[in-house]
């Protein structure tokens, strides 16, 4: 899985589709991640401790990888992730400019 924590993607299909986020929690072993203000549910809380306050809770809930791309600044839309490797350490970059990510 190409994308990582705190990388700016957009959002390819569903009912979120061309929504831009930043990643919160990736998941490579399910391939999945959650981003920010997509895929929002509500969930009903109850007080679990007194004192606590129940209530309705917005929160997003996760999406596969797939579903998203990586979004280049200079390109300014979501694109594939090509690497490049230089001087022993491995990077990330936009397959259509080349730019790194």
């Amino acid at each position: 899985m190409n994308i990582k924590k705190n990388d700016t993607v957009i959002v390819l299909s569903g009912k979120d589709k061309g929504v831009k986020g930043k990643v919160l929690v990736a998941m490579p072993a399910e391939n999945k991640v959650i981003v920010e203000k997509v895929n929002v549910a509500t969930c009903h809380t109850k007080p679990r401790k007194q004192g606590d306050v129940g209530g309705i809770v917005k929160r997003e809930t996760p999406i596969r990888a797939c579903k998203v791309a990586l979004f280049c600044d200079k390109c300014g839309k979501g694109v594939r992730v090509g690497y490049k490797v230089a001087d022993g350490k491995k990077t990330r970059i936009c397959r259509k400019c080349g730019a790194e990510i």
